[in-house]
C-alpha cells in the first residue's frame, strides 16, 4: 500500500480500476487484491441496497493486507426508508453482518437522503443506539440544511458522530467537516458534474494541503473519491497519493 501516511486513509467508492488507470496496479490478482496494493481503504456502497452472505465479507477480508480499512455505508433500509426511526435491532443485524471485516472495519457511513430534515430525538436516538453497539468510528454525510445548524452539530459532536465534508457541497457548510473532530471525512463526489467530473490538479493540491492541515491535529483523515462514472475516482485518489508523498 503506497499511502503517505497510516492516519491517511486515500481511497474510492468501491474498487473498480478503469482500464486507463490499470497501469498503475498490478497485472495478477482480483481487482479488490490490485487496488488494495496501491491504497489502504475503500468505501463499500453495495452494502447501501443489499445485505452480503458472510462468505463474501470474509473474501473481501482476506484479500486485502494488515492495516487496510474499509469503510462500511449503512443500508438505505435504515436511512431512507425508515429514515433512521429503527430499533435496536435491526441495528445489531447489521452491525453483525458486517463484523465478520473484523479490524478491518475501520469506519461506518451513515448517508442521509437529501429530504431528511433533522429532528433531535429521532437522531438522538438513532445514534445512541448505534454507539452502544459498536466502537467502529461512524461518519455522518447529511444533506438537508436543517442539519447544519449549530444544535445538530453539537448532538453529533456529542454522540461522537463525524461529520462528512462533501464535494460539491449542498451548503457551504456542507464543505467543512464537522460534529465530532476526532476524524476527518471527506466524500469527493465529482464537480461540477457529480459521479462524472473529475478534479483538477489545483483541486488536488488544495484538497492535499487541506489534509496535511488535519493529520497536524492529531485526526485520521479519510478521503473518498466517489467520481466513478467515468472513472476519474482512481486517477484523482493516485493523484492525492502522489501529493501527499
Amino acid at each position: 500500500m503506497e499511502q503517505p501516511s497510516d492516519r491517511i486513509l486515500i481511497g474510492t467508492a468501491g474498487w473498480n480500476l478503469p482500464r486507463a488507470e490499470q497501469h498503475h496496479f498490478p497485472s495478477i490478482g482480483s481487482h479488490l487484491e490490485r487496488y488494495a496494493s496501491r491504497f489502504a481503504a475503500v468505501e463499500i456502497n453495495s452494502s447501501f441496497h443489499r445485505s452480503h452472505k458472510p462468505a463474501i465479507w470474509a473474501r473481501w477480508r482476506d484479500a486485502v493486507p494488515p492495516g487496510f480499512q474499509f469503510s462500511v455505508k449503512m443500508p438505505k433500509a435504515i436511512t431512507h426508508t425508515a429514515r433512521l426511526d429503527v430499533s435496536g435491532d435491526v441495528i445489531a443485524a447489521f452491525l453483525a453482518e458486517i463484523s465478520v471485516l473484523e479490524t478491518k472495519l475501520g469506519c461506518l457511513l451513515v448517508q442521509l437522503p437529501p429530504s431528511l430534515v433533522y429532528d433531535a430525538t429521532i437522531v438522538g436516538r438513532f445514534f445512541g443506539n448505534l454507539q452502544e453497539q459498536t466502537a467502529v468510528p461512524i461518519a455522518c454525510e447529511p444533506r438537508h440544511p436543517s442539519w447544519f445548524a449549530p444544535d445538530a452539530d453539537e448532538l453529533l459532536h456529542r454522540f461522537g458522530i463525524a461529520r462528512v465534508a462533501a464535494d460539491p457541497a449542498r451548503v457551504p457548510a456542507a464543505a467543512e467537516p464537522g460534529g465530532s473532530r476526532h476524524l476527518s471525512y471527506f466524500r469527493l463526489h465529482g464537480s461540477p458534474k457529480v459521479y462524472y467530473s473529475a478534479y483538477p490538479d489545483e483541486f488536488i493540491n488544495h484538497l492535499a494541503d487541506r489534509v496535511q492541515q488535519e493529520t497536524e491535529q492529531d485526526r485520521v483523515v479519510w478521503c473518498i473519491f466517489d467520481n466513478t462514472i467515468l472513472g476519474a475516482a482512481a486517477r484523482n485518489a493516485l493523484d492525492l497519493c502522489d501529493a501527499l508523498m
